[in-house]
């Protein structure tokens, strides 16, 4: 009984990690298994210097490093947004000088209703994050509104039982164009990448 009583908390953790041990434990474990994904996907975006770059479910802030390095132009901007109090606490701790900056925006919200302004964004990124929005549809609409038209993103995942269609649906059902998938090696490392681009 104790066991499945631990095994809920933990996936409940990796949808939701709050400030507690096994929140503390998930946020090593996103370290461990999605730092190597998450630079993948950031190089998969193509950033530009002077782009305006989103992160969604950025987690412990390991992608937000890695893309806010690409933005040398001084109109570069980078914004995260996580749905994890501990989560976005934990990103800013370690962003926090590229926030004072102004160079890097964190919000503390849902995928479902980002406080950005329509057409706005150049690139999005996110890595292990669909699965857990509450609403696919949704989300997507609500990423596809807050992107400049012609703007791609990059859906980076590695847990192959997941379900890609019901997202993948999502996202030409909201506006997306060219949603493809691709299977992607680094080292010994195979992961899949979900490519769309927002058309308006």
């Amino acid at each position: 009984m104790w066991f499945l009583k631990w095994t809920e908390i933990i996936v409940k953790e990796f949808g939701h990690p709050t400030r507690s041990v096994a929140g503390w434990l998930i946020s090593k474990l996103l370290t461990v298994c999605n730092r190597v994904l998450e630079e993948n996907t950031v190089q998969l975006c193509g950033i530009r210097p002077e782009d305006t770059v989103l992160e969604l479910g950025h987690g412990p802030g390991h992608g937000l490093q890695s893309a806010a390095k690409l933005l040398t132009e001084p109109r570069g901007r980078l914004i995260g947004v996580d749905y994890s109090a501990y989560m976005h606490q934990m990103a800013s701790d370690r962003m926090k000088d590229f926030v004072a900056s102004g160079k890097v925006t964190l919000y503390h919200c849902d995928v479902e209703a980002m406080p950005l302004a329509d057409s706005v964004v150049d690139k999005v990124f996110h890595c292990n994050c669909y699965y857990f929005w509450s609403d696919l549809e949704k989300g997507a609409t609500e990423i596809h509104r807050v992107m400049k038209p012609g703007g791609l993103m990059v859906t980076t995942l590695r847990l192959s039982n997941w379900p890609q269609e019901p997202y993948m649906t999502a996202l030409r059902d909201s506006g997306f164009t060219d949603v493809r998938m691709e299977d992607k090696q680094h080292k010994n490392i195979t992961f899949q990448a979900i490519y769309a681009t927002a058309s308006k």
